[in-house]
């Protein structure tokens, strides 16, 4: 007889007709990650990634991810590589900068985060222009 303690539930991975496995696990982790699990997102996408290293969905979700676990070196990293493959993506340059001010180093994240700014005309983003810049002119007198 099992013990209370000892049951764990697992849930099939959810695949509809026409997606693959890698479309389903980007959907899945989107849907955890908006609901704040990063760590059960991460298990989801661990695998995936393992077998397409290079896929940028995948890999956004996973930034996001370390983001929300604060594993900012990691979301870092994962963040400069998204932004090496496509410069132009104003959600990868904007986290680069929010990851980058959330370490203290406002000199750094100010560079995307006015990137992110011009090519999005997003309120939030123009605002952390503005913020950063303030902290950076506080410092420095």
């Amino acid at each position: 007889m099992m013990e209370k303690d000892e049951f764990e539930y697992a849930a099939p991975a959810v695949i509809f007709p026409g997606q693959t496995a890698h479309e389903s696990a980007y959907r899945t982790a989107h849907d955890l990650l908006s609901r704040r699990f990063p760590v059960e997102a991460l298990e989801l996408l661990e695998p995936a990634l393992a077998e397409d290293p290079d896929n940028i969905g995948l890999r956004t979700m996973r930034a996001w991810a370390y983001m929300l676990r604060a594993q900012l070196t990691k979301a870092e990293t994962e963040l400069r590589w998204l932004v090496g493959q496509d410069p132009s993506d104003a959600w990868s340059q904007h986290s680069l900068g929010r990851v980058l001010e959330r370490q203290d180093r406002l000199e750094d994240a100010l560079g995307p985060l006015r990137l992110a700014a011009v090519m999005s005309d997003d309120y939030d983003h123009q605002a952390a222009v503005y913020r950063v810049s303030n902290r950076i002119s506080q410092r420095s007198e």
